[in-house]
């Protein structure tokens, strides 16, 4: 997993893998998420892997657009 750059305030992600169709994101509660296409829609999907990224804006744009949206809860 890629550490989440956090380049604007502290942020509640501390990191995310990127595939094909899903981005997993690992919370700093330790949660371990996983979205994807199908559950999420793919322009939401694409849209986080931008942010993630760019290490700004995910958190607040899951909690906000996607949060109830996860395809799997990993940990």
């Amino acid at each position: 997993m890629e550490r989440y750059k956090i380049l604007g305030d502290n942020s509640g992600i501390v990191a995310y893998e990127l595939g094909e169709d899903w981005i997993k994101i690992q919370f700093r509660d330790g949660g371990l998420y996983l979205y994807d296409y199908k559950n999420t829609g793919s322009d939401l999907i694409e849209q986080m892997k931008e942010l993630a990224i760019a290490g700004q804006g995910l958190n607040s744009f899951v909690s906000r657009f996607v949060k109830k949206q996860c395809a799997l809860k990993l940990r």
